[in-house]
């Protein structure tokens, strides 16, 4: 499948991800802990039997516990920090504030990466990324209610956590299998959630947020990070962090199209900022 048509699976995933998280958090009140549960226990649920289908095996027979390497727990980690985080920030901020500290926190991270690592980007490359965050901002900051303190800095664990995730799936050689590691590894991490039952959120779940959480984890999260590593390998840090940026864009165009909201001159001005600037981060790499 070409390069383009896969990347645009993998952000229309992140943008479907958002929606369904904050949909089962605010419009039916389940509860961050048992949505994170869900969501982490049917992504590693749905990649598990896909690629046993494929006759691929994830741990050999001869694999024990102590043989993961130290670079598969890490992954894992991260995977678990960032969709913990996620939700829990989500209760305490809204979709603009959120969506500002999340990616902002993710292309900083980046972009130090980068920065570290002596990495020689174009004065155009530089450029296209000044113009896609100014529309990012130019969007989300006026909507944006002020943060409170805990919300923006699980928020910005969760962004950074995540940046770390994407910066290891560019050494990915199989994707199926790294992303279905990382999800499975991701369970043990999951008892640490335990006690926010009794110290954060109750428990409390409903049909409907059932649904939403599984969709989130073995479509969304599962499918769309399983895209994710297969790209990465093909993408430079400054486009993969650059294209992250369209997905709050993707994810109110989907309120426009599924919700009949107006479409607003404000989302017109930054949406042509921000894909434009992705055009001139990408097309070095296109004409190499």
């Amino acid at each position: 499948m070409p390069l383009s048509f896969l990347v645009s699976l993998a952000l229309l995933a992140f943008a479907g991800n958002s929606v369904l998280c904050r949909l089962a958090l605010s419009q039916y009140q389940m509860d961050a802990t048992s949505f994170t549960l869900l969501r982490l226990m049917s992504g590693a649920g749905m990649l598990y039997i896909l690629v046993s289908l494929k006759g691929v095996k994830i741990f050999t027979a001869h694999q024990s516990i102590k043989n993961i390497t130290y670079q598969e727990w890490l992954k894992a980690f991260y995977l678990f920090v960032y969709a913990s985080c996620f939700s829990f920030a989500y209760l305490l901020l809204d979709t603009a504030a959120g969506a500002l500290i999340l990616f902002g926190c993710v292309q900083l991270t980046l972009m130090l990466f980068e920065i570290a690592n002596g990495k020689k980007n174009t004065l155009i490359q530089w450029l296209g990324m000044s113009i896609a965050i100014s529309g990012f901002v130019y969007w989300a900051l006026p909507s944006a209610q002020t943060p409170s303190i805990e919300g923006a800095v699980l928020m910005a664990l969760s962004g950074i956590a995540w940046a770390f995730y994407t910066l290891a799936g560019k050494g990915s050689l199989q994707a199926s299998v790294d992303t279905t590691k990382n999800f499975v590894l991701s369970m043990p991490f999951l008892i640490l959630l335990i006690p926010s039952y009794w110290l954060m959120t109750p428990f409390q779940v409903n049909p409907i947020g059932i649904v939403l959480a599984l969709l989130s984890g073995a479509i969304t999260s599962a499918l769309g990070y399983w895209i994710w590593y297969l790209v990465l390998p093909k993408l430079s840090t400054l486009s993969a962090g650059a294209l992250q940026l369209s997905v709050p864009i993707l994810a109110a165009l989907g309120g426009i199209i599924w919700a009949n909201e107006a479409i607003a001159l404000s989302f017109i001005i930054a949406s042509s900022l921000v894909l434009g600037g992705i055009l001139l981060v990408m097309l070095p790499a296109k004409r190499n």
